[in-house]
């Protein structure tokens, strides 16, 4: 089972780099998943890639949230 970060405020105690890294590691399962989907596979969690999706959502509004307060 993909651990998969649930809340922002967990996001906003992660430096830069660990979102960074975390972002890419969600867009390969992501990425991942629905190749398993397309060549004719069941997932185990089909829940799984909305989770995984909604996770990429909160890392990418919290990275926008940091850039305009440095901006501002």
């Amino acid at each position: 089972m993909l651990l998969v970060v649930t809340k922002a405020s967990e996001i906003r105690e992660m430096d830069r780099d660990k979102r960074e890294k975390t972002l890419k590691n969600l867009q390969y399962n992501l990425i991942k998943r629905r190749g398993e989907i397309s060549s004719g596979g069941a997932l185990k969690n089909p829940g799984e890639i909305k989770e995984i999706r909604r996770a990429i959502a909160r890392i990418k509004t919290v990275e926008n949230e940091i850039r305009r307060k440095e901006r501002d």
